[in-house]
């Protein structure tokens, strides 16, 4: 076939194969993503609740329950957080 075809097919192979636990030369790289205080980061954005969650793009619900601890969160929103818990402006910045 075609040679990206053959090298999609390789990184699947081997993809595959590290997730099977075979020994294969796939490069795990781990990022450590800080946890976050969610009512700190809001409070320094001065947003009320719901006017925070918008502008994240989360629904009020969810925020409530981080901020209460009942969930933490994950993903794209922790490494969202964590930006903002450093740069407190930028969602003020981002929403002109």
């Amino acid at each position: 076939m075609s040679e990206v075809y053959d090298s999609l097919m390789e990184g699947l192979n081997e993809a595959l194969a590290f997730a099977q636990g075979e020994q294969t030369n796939a490069v795990v790289r781990q990022i450590a993503v800080p946890a976050v205080d969610v009512a700190a980061i809001r409070a320094s954005t001065g947003l009320s609740q719901g006017a925070f969650a918008r502008s994240i793009g989360v629904a009020k619900g969810t925020l409530l329950n981080w901020e209460h601890g009942r969930r933490q969160p994950t993903g794209p929103a922790q490494v969202l957080l964590a930006i903002i818990a450093k740069k407190p402006s930028l969602v003020s910045e981002l929403l002109r």
